[in-house]
């Protein structure tokens, strides 16, 4: 496993969840994670955006929910829970944009992997790059340790 710090948001995790497509970006971010390629940094408040999305009827619908159980069981087991310890207020269109960006520098990840167009445009904030999940499996195979974000 390298050193690579790495915060994913909630919707991102819940659709890694779904196995029905194999070579889906979601599934492979959970693959390569689960593969301990990086070290995946949540904090609980992620972990509580997974439940709830993971309740909403679109995940309902396509996970049983044993399966929706093992995978929240296994984010609990296998991910570095992190307290937010920087407060984070303003920077996203939502608040809970705003404390997936608090659990990252928290929890000094190297990345924010996200979906989020508007966290997307920031490109970086306080030393986190913010990547898609396409940009992020794409950079994996390169990553030998913590990005140099002194250039950025």
């Amino acid at each position: 496993m390298t050193d690579v710090r790495v915060t994913a948001d909630a919707n991102l995790l819940a659709s890694g969840a779904l196995r029905m497509r194999p070579d889906a970006a979601p599934v492979r971010f959970i693959d390569t994670w689960h593969a301990r390629h990086f070290t995946l940094i949540l904090s609980d408040h992620l972990l509580d955006e997974v439940d709830h999305t993971l309740a909403n009827r679109y995940f309902m619908q396509r996970l049983i929910a044993a399966d929706r159980d093992a995978f929240r069981h296994l984010l609990r087991r296998q991910a570095v829970i992190t307290p937010i310890t920087v407060p984070v207020v303003g920077v996203a269109t939502h608040p809970e944009d705003d404390l997936t960006l608090a659990t990252a520098v928290s929890g000094q990840a190297h990345f924010l992997v996200t979906g989020d167009h508007k966290l997307l445009e920031l490109k970086t904030y306080q030393g986190v790059i913010i990547v898609s999940v396409h940009a992020f499996l794409a950079l994996l195979p390169g990553l030998e340790g913590p990005p140099d974000t002194t250039t950025r």
